[in-house]
């Protein structure tokens, strides 16, 4: 999977302070919204909700990966945001998520579903890799790092 497939620019930010899950998830939403057309981005919101509702997405070293499955949307997509401050994210390891990525894809797309979070999840298994995308100077480094990641890297 090439990340830039389904990861556009304008769906990469840093910054952003949040108090709660739940606010992290709704601008999530808002900017998967961005790459989705055709669809509102309440019922993202409302499909990425119902999946943590099974269990946390937090992986576990400040990272999270909420995704959702969704009718109406064409191909997945990606956002990506990174956190000023670490959140309670009911991670298993109970540490702060300070990076989220996010994953929406069509309802049917079960195999690329499983494929692209698996490709997300190794990416974000790289200790390395992660320490550089908390140290990145701003969205359009961050950008370029998502897009550059290769396995190994």
């Amino acid at each position: 999977m090439k990340l830039n497939e389904i990861l556009g620019a304008d769906r990469v930010v840093s910054g952003g302070t949040y108090t709660s899950k739940k606010k992290v998830l709704e601008d999530l939403a808002r900017l998967l919204n961005k790459g989705a057309s055709g669809v509102d981005a309440n019922d993202i919101l409302t499909s990425l909700s119902s999946r943590e509702k099974l269990g946390s997405t937090g992986l576990g070293h400040g990272v999270a990966i909420p995704h959702g499955r969704m009718g109406g949307v064409e191909g997945s997509v990606g956002a990506f945001m990174r956190l000023k401050h670490p959140l309670d994210y009911e991670a298993h390891d109970g540490l702060g998520v300070d990076l989220v990525f996010g994953l929406l894809v069509p309802q049917n797309a079960t195999e690329a579903h499983l494929k692209h979070l698996a490709a997300i999840a190794e990416m974000f298994s790289d200790e390395v890799f992660c320490k550089k995308l908390r140290e990145a100077g701003d969205d359009a480094s961050l950008f370029a790092l998502l897009n550059s990641f290769k396995p190994g890297n």
